[in-house]
């Protein structure tokens, strides 16, 4: 099973929507795959609350206007640390910096198809991608050194 239609639709409008607040990292995954209740996920981060903030605003908002998507739930508005869109047939999570550094989402799903995005958004990628493939080569080292 591969993300609908529909949920690539929402994961683009999301992704440019992201990249136009200056969110980082912007990277999408389809987890259909693997996952029953969702079809993609959307990741991106912002190296202040504030502008987490401000991403998550813009995502909704664009979501809402142009495809007429509300999401059903959405979490972590009061840090504003790590804020989780939830739309059913995607979901959106917009962390800072370090949260993102730290839980490494990219790494739980290194193994999902990475969906393409906008070009804008594609533009993004910089630390948490950059430590993300770091970590992975770093773990794949000590793997083969243990099979010696």
């Amino acid at each position: 099973m591969t993300a609908t239609d529909r949920s690539l639709e929402l994961i683009n409008t999301a992704a440019q929507a992201a990249a136009d607040k200056l969110a980082h990292d912007i990277i999408a995954y389809d987890v259909s795959d693997v996952l029953s209740i969702t079809d993609a996920f959307l990741l991106a981060s912002a190296p202040n609350d504030r502008q987490v903030k401000s991403i998550v605003d813009e995502i909704e908002e664009r979501l809402t206007k142009e495809l007429d998507a509300k999401p059903v739930r959405r979490e972590g508005d009061r840090e504003a640390r790590w804020v989780l869109l939830d739309y059913v047939d995607i979901v959106v999570h917009v962390q800072h910096s370090e949260e993102r550094v730290f839980y490494a989402l990219e790494r739980l799903w290194k193994d999902c198809p990475e969906l393409d995005l906008p070009d804008d958004a594609k533009a993004t990628r910089g630390k948490a991608a950059e430590h993300a493939r770091l970590q992975e080569a770093e773990d794949a080292a000590e793997v083969g050194g243990e099979l010696r």
